[in-house]
């Protein structure tokens, strides 16, 4: 049992690994896509009906992982239109003007 509480140090107890949260969450992506979406409160019920035993912390920590994958896939191309719109002008575009 690692509790070192010195500033830097770390805590191993009641710490949620980031690793298994990603591999649990990309499992039930890969098993159950169709029940999952960019909706938070959604995919935490999906979360609790597909997992036995979890937390409510690591339920929760699972769903916002799912959530922020739907999320990103889901606005990629709006947000290269955004991009696109966003350029800076060239110097032959601000000299015309």
């Amino acid at each position: 049992m690692n509790v070192e509480c010195t500033h830097g140090g770390t805590s191993r107890l009641g710490k949620v690994k980031t690793e298994q949260i990603k591999r649990v969450a990309k499992e039930l992506i890969t098993r159950f896509p169709s029940e999952f979406s960019s909706d938070f409160k959604k995919n935490k019920r999906a979360v609790d009906t597909l997992t036995e035993g979890t937390t409510v912390k690591v339920r929760n920590k699972i769903a916002g992982y799912i959530t922020h994958v739907f999320s990103g896939t889901q606005t990629e191309s709006s947000n290269e239109s955004e991009v696109n719109e966003a350029k800076p002008r060239s110097d032959k575009e601000t000299q015309s003007k």
